[in-house]
């Protein structure tokens, strides 16, 4: 288990000449969230990011029970339920893994606590893609052999083993 930073540390911003901002994390340092607190009822709490330089700006706000002013109008029933969310998270691809991997160690802690920890977004589910995606540097399955319905042929590949299990 990686070690929590405690308290938020701000987004260093770095513009890649897109005018699109993304936050620094390296091996000394990685932009850092307070831990997540659910709000009292009847009140919501908001993270947004903009092109502008906000990133994951936080904001309370309460419920009101009827709209007071022109505007978007969100109505929450929340007696009837629909589904359960069993998380958030993303991604792990080739392409992401090989990104990663390239990382000195201290880097990769860095990415990897803002990710999964309490001083970060908290992701706690990841898909990882069965044999090559659109994000391989290369075409691949697990047997290229035709008419092989027992699998004799069936095996792992390389990105697999050495970046995904």
């Amino acid at each position: 288990t990686l070690p929590c930073l405690p308290g938020a540390r701000p987004c260093i911003p770095k513009d890649f000449g897109h005018g699109s901002p993304v936050c620094v994390c390296n091996a000394t340092y990685c932009d850092t969230l307070d831990p997540l607190v659910v709000p009292a009822a009847g009140s919501y709490v908001k993270y947004e990011s903009s092109k502008a330089g906000k990133r994951l700006e936080r904001s309370e706000g309460k419920f009101q029970s009827s709209l007071s002013s022109r505007g978007l109008l969100l109505t929450l029933n929340i007696s009837a339920l629909y589904q359960h969310v069993k998380g958030f998270g993303g991604s792990l691809s080739d392409a992401a893994a090989m990104n990663i991997l390239k990382l000195s160690q201290p880097a990769q802690d860095n990415l990897l606590r803002s990710y999964f920890s309490e001083s970060g977004i908290e992701y706690n589910l990841i898909r990882v893609p069965m044999a090559c995606s659109d994000f391989s540097v290369r075409p691949y399955s697990y047997d290229d052999v035709p008419n092989d319905h027992e699998l004799k042929h069936f095996r792992l590949a390389d990105e697999d083993v050495k970046m995904k299990v």
